[in-house]
C-alpha cells in the first residue's frame, strides 16, 4: 500500500512532461494503467482530462518510445535534489 507522501510523488511525477512512466513503474511498481488510474481518483476531473490530453498530445514525452534516444536518465542533471515530496531550497 502506498502512504500519501507516495502518492502525492506519484502524481507529481505524472504531471511533469519530462518523466516517462517507465521511472514511475522503476521507483514504485506501478504500470501505466495504475497511475492514470490514481490520477482520475486524486484529481479534479477537468485536471485529470487537461493532464491526459496532454501527455497523449505528442508534446508529452511520458512514453520512453517517443523520448529522444540521447535522453539516457530520468531526471535532469541540473535538477536538484528531492527530498520526500519538496524540492530542496537553495
Amino acid at each position: 500500500m502506498l502512504s500519501a507522501t507516495d502518492k502525492d510523488r506519484i502524481i507529481e511525477m505524472a504531471w511533469e512532461d519530462r518523466t516517462p512512466f517507465e521511472a514511475i513503474l522503476f521507483q514504485f511498481g506501478l504500470t501505466e494503467a495504475e497511475v492514470i488510474k490514481l490520477m482520475r481518483q486524486r484529481l479534479k476531473g477537468s485536471s485529470f482530462r487537461l493532464w491526459r490530453e496532454r501527455v497523449n498530445s505528442g508534446v508529452s514525452q511520458k512514453h520512453l518510445k517517443k523520448r529522444s534516444a540521447e535522453i539516457d536518465r530520468f531526471r535532469c542533471s541540473r535538477q536538484r535534489q528531492i527530498t520526500l515530496n519538496k524540492i530542496s531550497k537553495r
